[in-house]
C-alpha cells in the first residue's frame, strides 16, 4: 500500500517538475548588466531618473505603480529628484479626496496613479514577482548565479517583440520571444527613440528597456542598496567576532593542551 502511495507521489512530482521545465523553457531572457547586480552593486541615479521619464511619457498611458510613495523619488539611493521637482511631479496626476469629496493634485505624501486599465497589471511589483521565473521549478538557479532576475525579463520582454501578430477569439496577439508560449496581448509599447534624454544617452530601444527595467526594479525594491550594506556590514562584523571567538577559545584551552602533554603552560 505505501509502495503504491510514494510511486503515485513520485510520478506527479515528475510529472509536474517536467511541465515546469518546459514552461519555463518557453520565454528566452536576455542577461543584461545592471549596475545593481552582484553583492557591491548599486542602482545607477541617473538610470533610474531616465527610466522615471520613460515610464511617465509611455507606461503610465496603461500601467501603474500603486505601491510606490511619490515621496520616495527624492530618496537616497534612488532616482534622487529634489523634492521642489518632486512635488511639481506629483501635481501632474489627480486622485480623488474624499475628504474634500472631489478630486485635487497629488503630493509626495500619495502614491503614483493606479493602472489605468482594467487588464493592464500594475507594476509596482513586476521585478520582484518575475525574479524567480527560471527553473528548475521557479527556484532562480540563474538569479543565484548569473545574477538575471525580473530586470531582465522586463527587458526582454520589452525587447523580444518580433513584429509577426495574430488574432485568436477577437484577441489580437503579438510573437514575442521572452514571453512564455511566445504570444503577447500587449502591443509593443517601445520602438526605439520613443523618448528625448536630456542627458544625450542613447535611446536605442534596448537602451530605453534597459533603463526602465531599472526603474522598476528600484520600484519594488527601493532599499536594495541599503540591504546590501547591512549586509556586507553584518558579514564584516561576523568575520571580526569569528576571528575573536577562535584567538579566544584557543588561549582559554592553551593550558588544558598543555597539561595533557606533559608541558608546562606558557
Amino acid at each position: 500500500m505505501f509502495k503504491k502511495i510514494a510511486l503515485i507521489a513520485a510520478t506527479t512530482l515528475s510529472l509536474s517538475g517536467g511541465a515546469a521545465l518546459a514552461a519555463g523553457a518557453e520565454g528566452h531572457i536576455e542577461d543584461f548588466a545592471f549596475s545593481f547586480e552582484g553583492p557591491f552593486g548599486k542602482y545607477d541615479t541617473n538610470q533610474l531618473q531616465r527610466g522615471l521619464q520613460v515610464y511617465t511619457e509611455v507606461c503610465a498611458a496603461c500601467h501603474g505603480l500603486k505601491y510606490v510613495p511619490l515621496r520616495t523619488l527624492a530618496d537616497p539611493g534612488g532616482p534622487e529628484i529634489p523634492e521642489n521637482q518632486v512635488r511639481a511631479f506629483a501635481a501632474q496626476f489627480d486622485i480623488y479626496d474624499p475628504a474634500l469629496d472631489d478630486y485635487r493634485p497629488r503630493t509626495p505624501k500619495d502614491h503614483f496613479p493606479e493602472s489605468g486599465l482594467e487588464n493592464a497589471p500594475d507594476l509596482s511589483l513586476m521585478a520582484k514577482s518575475r525574479a524567480g521565473f527560471h527553473g528548475p521549478y521557479g527556484l532562480g538557479i540563474n538569479q543565484l548565479v548569473k545574477g538575471m532576475g525580473g530586470a531582465e525579463y522586463i527587458a526582454s520582454i520589452l525587447t523580444g517583440y518580433t513584429g509577426n501578430d495574430k488574432e485568436e477569439f477577437g484577441t489580437v496577439f503579438y510573437e514575442n520571444t521572452a514571453f512564455p508560449g511566445g504570444w503577447i496581448a500587449m502591443p509593443q509599447p517601445l520602438w526605439g527613440d520613443d523618448v528625448v534624454y536630456e542627458d544625450g544617452h542613447s535611446t536605442e530601444l534596448e537602451h530605453v528597456a534597459e533603463d526602465v527595467s531599472a526603474f522598476l526594479m528600484w520600484a519594488a525594491e527601493p532599499k536594495l542598496n541599503q540591504r546590501k550594506q547591512a549586509g556586507f556590514t553584518a558579514v564584516f562584523f561576523l568575520t571580526v567576532l569569528t576571528v575573536l571567538l577562535y584567538l579566544t577559545n584557543k588561549r582559554i584551552w592553551a593550558p588544558v593542551k598543555a597539561r595533557a602533554k606533559g608541558k608546562p603552560a606558557e
